[in-house]
């Protein structure tokens, strides 16, 4: 039996339990270079239990709708960004924890100039790029040892408009 995700336009308010939105929101914390650039300050809060921030760059095959979601995964060590380097929209799912294992999946699309920040243990679909080429800088935690879970439906949902 196939089960039904709405998707929804990705806000602050909305992400908050899982995330932080990365966007342009509000007045810039501060004006830099010589006045000609606005600085939105500590948009994300990264956390991980060891190793470093790195910079990776992600690049996914674009999906189609309606997206079979049949996987979700989280990292128990390390917050995860995902900074689109196009202003194409991408398919973003998150759920809460219910004894282990993903609870109540919700499914957002970003508008152009969003990028999420996936708390550190937060259950979240894979990559799911619109649009080609699905460029990526993801922030993430490099470190030793595994970082990695996955849980797979034994129902999956359907994720469409």
């Amino acid at each position: 039996m196939t089960r039904t995700l709405i998707l929804r336009p990705l806000s602050a308010d909305a992400f908050a339990p899982f995330g932080d939105v990365l966007e342009i929101a509000g007045a810039p914390d501060k004006i830099i270079n010589q006045g000609l650039c606005g600085r939105f300050h500590d948009r994300a809060a990264m956390d991980f239990a060891d190793g470093r921030a790195g910079i990776s760059l992600f690049q996914s095959e674009a999906r189609s709708l309606p997206i079979t979601l049949d996987m979700m995964e989280r990292h128990p060590e390390g917050s995860q960004a995902f900074i689109p380097m196009t202003a194409d929209p991408f398919v973003v799912v998150v759920a809460a924890d219910k004894d282990g294992a993903p609870h109540d999946p919700q499914a957002f699309i970003t508008a152009p100039g969003q990028g999420v920040n996936y708390h550190r243990n937060t259950w979240h679909g894979v990559l799911t790029p619109l649009a080609s080429p699905g460029l990526f800088a993801v922030v993430d935690r490099i470190g030793e040892g595994p970082n990695l879970q996955e849980h797979w439906f034994d129902n999956p949902f359907q994720i469409t408009h």
